[in-house]
């Protein structure tokens, strides 16, 4: 069983940052898959960010919508956290955003959490 928690949306400016984290807990493997994905408005789930560790280095990916604004790290010593930083956001990354985990055989998603950008 893997539970995910999102935190660290709310309502933020265009331009301006916001940090969302994830915490994760059960049964994961350091080479198990974590990442990001959105759902805007009326919109399908799209694919954000991933992080996925082979060896000793970690492999990101991201959509090119968010490509040089976003940044995603993990930190394996505490509670396996996935964060995304997110800057310089406009009002189309407005969504609602879930946390992802993919390890063999499976696919685990958190809640979600709201991220508002508007003046």
């Amino acid at each position: 069983q893997v539970q995910l928690a999102e935190s660290g949306g709310g309502l933020v400016e265009p331009g301006g940052s916001l940090r969302l984290s994830c915490a994760a807990s059960g049964s994961i493997l350091v080479t198990d898959t974590m990442g990001w994905y959105r759902q805007g408005p009326g919109k399908e789930r799209e694919f954000v960010a991933t992080i996925t560790r082979r060896g000793i280095t970690d492999y990101s990916d991201y959509a090119d919508s968010v490509k040089g604004r976003f940044a995603i790290s993990r930190d394996y010593a505490n509670n396996n956290m996935v964060n995304l930083q997110m800057n310089s956001l406009k009002p189309e990354d407005t969504a609602v955003y879930y946390c992802n985990l993919k390890s063999p055989g499976r696919i685990d998603w958190g809640q979600g959490i709201q991220v508002t950008v508007s003046s």
